[in-house]
């Protein structure tokens, strides 16, 4: 009996979304990491829009933890609109406000509007679209070889 196709994907694996839901949690910590580490070693630009960038490549593994057969361009679409909806959100001054009494909120939401990072959180939705493609076309030579066998 042949193994069951998925669309014409390649044999279907079973373990893949659980494999794919951890690849993405190392990612968000890689990713998490490197925010930290920015923000500890840096100061001025590089430090402010490579944390914007990190912010929707976050999102972007998150999106994968919670929904991990999601396809690259969906996934950064919703980080890049998540990131936006935020950055638009501090035109109200309710995140500088929330800002003022918990840094989680102020590590989450910011606290004031700046046009450029709209700019930086596209940069970060496409890292992640491009790492994703990527991964996802090895994962297919991976398994059209493993198929051959």
């Amino acid at each position: 009996m042949n193994p069951p196709e998925t669309h014409g994907r390649g044999p279907r694996d079973e373990r893949a979304p659980a494999r794919r839901r951890v690849i993405a949690v190392l990612a968000a910590l890689l990713t998490i990491a490197a925010g930290l580490g920015i923000r500890a070693v840096g100061d001025g630009p590089v430090t402010k829009y490579g944390g914007d960038a990190l912010y929707t490549l976050l999102l972007y593994t998150l999106v994968l933890v919670v929904a991990p057969r999601t396809r690259p361009a969906a996934a950064a679409a919703g980080a890049l609109a998540v990131s936006w909806a935020v950055e638009l959100f501090q035109l109200t001054g309710v995140p500088a406000e929330l800002a003022a009494r918990s840094v989680l909120a102020r590590l989450v939401l910011g606290t004031s509007f700046n046009p450029p990072d709209l700019f930086w959180y596209a940069v970060g939705a496409a890292l992640g679209w491009t790492a994703h493609a990527l991964a996802d076309r090895g994962a297919g030579r991976i398994v059209q070889r493993s198929s051959r066998w």
